[in-house]
């Protein structure tokens, strides 16, 4: 097969993307006073407005046959199916069936997975119902106050995302703490804010070996022991796993020791036990309408027409930009102080999932594929970051997420909310320029002298593309249609770019060295370091800690 650059497809994309790349949004719309109307979807109560892009007719027309050329109805119909799409591990990809809402089987190797998902939501079910009432006890007999969930990666920034935009949800009388980095100060500071005989520890490690999560879970083991008999574990500490024996081995119960599966990647599997935190926090039947929520964008995107489609509108603006306008970063905004870690589960989801320099087949790529995805709360960001968005020089297509109505009773802040979230799509848009900053100037009676200095100030270019992503609340069924459209986007970005969404090799050689190190931290020997520069860093650590005596 040859270079996705060389197909006709992509030639006509660069030949279409040479003749409008200088148009402002500006004329597209002053051209068609129906723009938003053509340029705009809804779908499971939600609302994406995409005429803010520097698209035409004919530039949607192209990347929707760039989908088709890659063949992508086939590729949703293969991962729903089963396949092992996930062609480096030899995996299935199966995300979706922890989220299907009938009991058709799908199968994996020739076995029928849905039972075990149904006995593990059941599981579920029944744990959290117990620790919510109270009837799950501590060792002490009190009820539990505090859950720590102690994991990395998928395992933590999905679970806690979700807790966070759900606060208003939460069980009145439980804490959630979440702890990921190996930095001893992450564990040590949520450990002060809990009563052992009180809190209920969660290690979620699918392999039950990840590094970092375990040095997390066995200072919470110690610290645990130090208050409470050793065989109170069993009432404190459950797992997430499928590595049933190392749990065990660590003390937790065989009945609570929650499965996971090999088809569940890290950064997809909230939808499974690794969701157990999400369940405690606002109820399993809220976390089913969750579930209820992703599937119905599952469906949407499996059966809506291209031109219809919510991620694959948004995946293929993406390849737009990323691929024909090199804009190198993806910013997502969410007008909602709940999603303040949506972006960085978004990071993670498309940068971890993307971020790759070889085709499925192992030949390098020529063109760009992830961008770099980061962002803050609106309104936080427009007081950090937005000056480079209105007047820098970097391209920067911008999501911006927001709901009608707040799950807080103070309408009228949530009414400047909204009118900040209108008013910065417009101004990316529209911008200002040199005749109109200069007139507005003159009206506030500014000589023109002063005009003539503070005019290119006050100018902005606009033509800056965003999408405006809007649901009427933030609920546990809208929040798992949000995730769930997100997840097929980048799935749908991977086709086009030819790669595998679905593994993560790129985190492991680092892993492989930080091994090697830690056993010559702890000898001081520098001797067998390679590489000059990190000997050097070591030696100046090893001496700095031997002078606080650390060691």
């Amino acid at each position: 097969m040859g270079s996705l650059t060389d197909t006709k497809t992509w030639k006509a994309l660069q030949s279409h993307y040479d003749e409008i790349a200088n148009t402002h949004m500006r004329d597209l719309f002053a051209q068609d006073d129906k723009r938003f109307e053509k340029f705009s979807l809804r779908a499971e109560g939600m609302l994406l407005d995409y005429s803010k892009n520097r698209v035409t007719d004919q530039t949607m027309t192209l990347l929707r046959a760039l989908a088709e050329d890659s063949e992508l109805k086939q590729w949703i119909e293969r991962m729903f199916a089963g396949d092992k799409i996930n062609v480096t591990e030899d995996r299935a990809v199966l995300h979706t069936a922890l989220r299907q809402q009938s009991d058709n089987a799908v199968l994996v190797d020739g076995h029928d997975v849905m039972p075990d998902i149904r006995c593990t939501q059941e599981m579920m079910h029944k744990f959290a119902n117990a620790v919510r009432s109270g009837e799950l006890k501590g060792c002490t007999g009190k009820r539990i106050r505090s859950v720590v969930n102690i994991g990395i990666g998928g395992s933590d920034l999905g679970p806690a995302m979700v807790v966070q935009a759900l606060q208003s949800w939460q069980h009145a009388k439980l804490d959630f703490y979440f702890v990921s980095n190996v930095d001893p100060h992450d564990i040590s500071s949520t450990l002060q804010h809990v009563e052992p005989e009180l809190t209920l520890f969660i290690i979620a490690s699918k392999t039950f070996t990840t590094q970092e999560t375990m040095v997390n879970a066995n200072t919470a083991r110690k610290w645990f022991v130090q208050s409470c008999d050793e065989g109170a574990i069993k009432n404190h500490f459950v797992a997430v796993s499928s590595n049933m024996q190392g749990a065990e081995n660590f003390g937790v119960d065989s009945q609570n020791i929650f499965p996971m599966w090999d088809w569940v990647g890290g950064r997809y599997s909230l939808w499974s036990a690794i969701g157990l935190p999400i369940a405690l926090s606002i109820g399993m039947d809220e976390f089913e309408n969750m579930l209820a929520g992703a599937a119905e964008m599952d469906d949407h995107f499996r059966n809506a027409p291209l031109q219809e489609n919510i991620p694959i509108t948004l995946a293929l603006l993406g390849i737009w930009y990323a691929n024909f306008f090199n804009a190198q970063t993806h910013a997502v905004v969410p007008y909602d102080q709940g999603l303040a870690r949506f972006p960085a589960f978004v990071q993670q989801l498309d940068m971890e999932s993307n971020g790759k320099s070889v085709t499925r087949d192992g030949e390098a790529v020529d063109y760009t594929t992830g961008p770099v995805i980061w962002g803050e709360p609106g309104t936080n960001a427009q007081h950090a970051f937005f000056q480079l968005l209105h007047q820098g020089k970097h391209l920067v297509p911008v999501d911006f997420i927001v709901a009608a109505n707040s799950e807080y009773e103070n309408s009228s802040q949530h009414k400047m909310l909204l009118a900040n979230y209108l008013a910065q799509t417009d101004a990316l848009m529209t911008g200002k320029n040199l005749d109109e900053a200069s007139e507005e100037l003159r009206q506030k009676g500014i000589s023109e002298n002063e005009v003539a200095k503070l005019a290119p100030h006050k100018t902005y270019p606009g033509n800056q593309p965003s999408n405006s992503i809007v649901v009427e609340r933030l609920d546990p069924r809208t929040l798992g249609s949000l995730i769930a459209m997100y997840e097929h986007k980048v799935f749908v970005q991977g086709i086009i770019w030819r790669i595998c969404s679905f593994d993560q090799w790129g985190v492991e050689l680092g892993k492989q060295l930080a091994g090697g190190m830690l056993g010559q931290l702890e000898a001081k020997n520098t001797q067998d370091i390679k590489n000059e520069p990190t000997r050097g860093l070591m030696e100046q650590i090893i001496a700095w800690r031997s002078s606080r005596e650390l060691d």
